[in-house]
């Protein structure tokens, strides 16, 4: 009762777009009950109604100002729920990150569930809970509120992986993410009750401030390294990073082709969220040891990606380790960015990263999406065959979101990955700058493999693709972003830097102007 009486109105306001959610997702669980088959679209619209009552709520406390900036690098904002959680500029630009990506899989999903007969009310339950954890992971300033918020989320996407019952791949899919899932918040919990041993606390703040004076006296201290270890496993598993991405290409595969383009973004996102959290709030004072680390990884999944994707002939999968080659991308943004305490040039590029790869990721997943009718499911590369001669708008759109995701410009892919190298050269890592530009150069053939079946190969149906009208919106927004903040880019780079803290550099103005 003591800290529920602590409470006050300003931690009921910067919850409520949690609880917005929450109640949203609670009621579709409650309407579905009464809705007739014909009545199902009800359930999605009130997902998207709950969506746009969450950003509502999240616009108050951004446009009230009580968000406040104190130091150069990082923001932090008004703390709550009993110093829990913090929402901050941080926070808030993830908050709508989730939203806009939640958004778009909604409205990929009303024909795609209504084609697989399993067009249920609990889809859009799970879906919303689901950004429910993955915000509690982007605004936590305690790590049980993180290790909550991830459960919620995982167990939430455990069972959408596995929604269709009928589909004997999403049900192994299913069940393979859920026991290596358990398995990597095991090592995790196990990681943040040695860090909470060490340091008597369980808040961030108090973490950094305990490790430093651990490692002050011993800078070896083996207790230390072990529960660093054991939590940036847990970490990388989130994020799907050489070796812990096993779980990627099957959960991607087997999944419906919505959710596979909700969780290549929304939870990856979710999940870079915590990782920036636990690393540079609470661990960076250890950044000697895990910086390193993150530098083999990094390569290790650029290398094992790309190579694996030439493979492919699924084009779930082949986007799936196109989705874990971008993780080793960001992860030299993070490399580069802890040089100096935290600069915030390497922190900056991976989250313009995540902004443009939620739009053009979200709608090559779109396109893919479109492909199931009738008895097509549509996921193997022979399905993209003559795609131009039967929806020559969603072949275009779909060179688009490839190119982009190749880096080329003016996409907005470009900005992303020029962002990344950008800080590795300005820290003077010329040697990882030089490799990922090679690997965005081979990661080229394979986007443009399926460019080459899209206008060159010949289709084995004849007569125009139908595409609904909520998959056309979906396709359209993601288009139009992917445009946008490529040939725009001043306007969402200056979010980025109001997210962190930071005014835009001449160099930077000098190129966008």
């Amino acid at each position: 009762m003591g800290a529920i009486s602590q409470f006050n109105w300003n931690d009921y306001l910067l919850a409520l777009p949690i609880t917005l959610l929450t109640l949203f997702a609670l009621g579709i669980l409650l309407i579905d009950l009464i809705l007739e088959p014909e009545q199902k679209w009800v359930n999605p619209a009130t997902a998207l109604i709950g969506v746009a009552f969450s950003a509502a709520a999240i616009w108050n406390p951004w446009r009230t100002g009580i968000l406040t900036y104190i130091g150069r690098s990082r923001s932090f904002g008004q703390p709550a729920m009993a110093n829990s959680m913090v929402v901050d500029r941080f926070a808030l630009y993830f908050f709508y990150l989730f939203l806009a990506g939640t958004a778009i899989s909604i409205l990929m999903s009303m024909r795609y569930m209504k084609t697989e007969h399993e067009n249920q009310g609990e889809y859009y339950t799970l879906m919303l809970l689901s950004v429910v954890g993955m915000m509690c992971m982007a605004s936590g300033y305690d790590i049980v509120l993180i290790f909550i918020g991830l459960e919620l989320m995982a167990i939430s996407t455990y069972v959408l992986v596995g929604f269709l019952r009928r589909d004997r791949r999403s049900n192994e899919a299913a069940l393979k993410y859920l026991l290596l899932g358990a398995f990597s918040s095991g090592i995790f919990a196990y990681g943040l009750s040695l860090l909470y041993g060490l340091t008597g606390s369980t808040n961030l703040g108090e973490i950094n401030r305990g490790l430093s004076q651990i490692l002050a006296r011993d800078p070896h201290n083996p207790v230390a390294i072990v529960a660093l270890l054991t939590t940036i496993v847990g970490l990388l598993f989130k994020v799907a990073a050489v070796p812990f991405h096993q779980w990627a290409p099957d959960a991607y595969e087997g999944a419906p082709t919505c959710i596979t383009g909700f969780m290549s973004v929304a939870v990856k996102a979710a999940g870079w969220a915590m990782l920036l959290r636990i690393l540079l709030w609470g661990l960076l004072p250890m950044r000697s040891v895990w910086v390193p680390l993150l530098v083999f990884v990094s390569i290790a999944t650029m290398t094992g990606a790309n190579f694996a994707a030439l493979t492919q002939s699924n084009t779930k999968r082949l986007l799936a380790y196109s989705s874990i080659a971008h993780v080793g991308y960001m992860l030299l943004g993070l490399i580069a960015g802890t040089v100096y305490e935290v600069s915030v040039d390497g922190v900056k590029g991976i989250l313009i990263y995540l902004l443009v790869y939620t739009f053009m990721n979200l709608g090559a997943f779109g396109v893919i999406t479109s492909l199931r009718h009738r008895n097509v499911i549509g996921d193997e590369l022979d399905d993209l065959d003559g795609l131009y001669s039967r929806a020559p708008v969603e072949a275009v759109l779909m060179l688009i979101f490839l190119l982009s995701l190749a880096g080329i410009p003016p996409l907005a892919g470009f900005y992303g990955k020029y962002f990344i190298f950008l800080s590795l050269i300005e820290t003077g890592h010329y040697a990882l700058a030089s490799l990922g530009v090679f690997y965005s150069v081979f990661g080229l053939y394979y986007y443009l493999k399926m460019a080459n079946a899209m206008f060159m190969g010949q289709p084995e149906e004849k007569g125009l693709l139908p595409i609904s009208w909520s998959m056309r919106a979906a396709l359209a927004v993601s288009a139009i972003a992917t445009l946008f903040i490529g040939i725009m880019p001043d306007r969402f780079i200056r979010i980025v830097n109001w997210s962190l803290g930071v005014a835009q550099s001449p160099a930077l103005a000098k190129l966008i102007h």
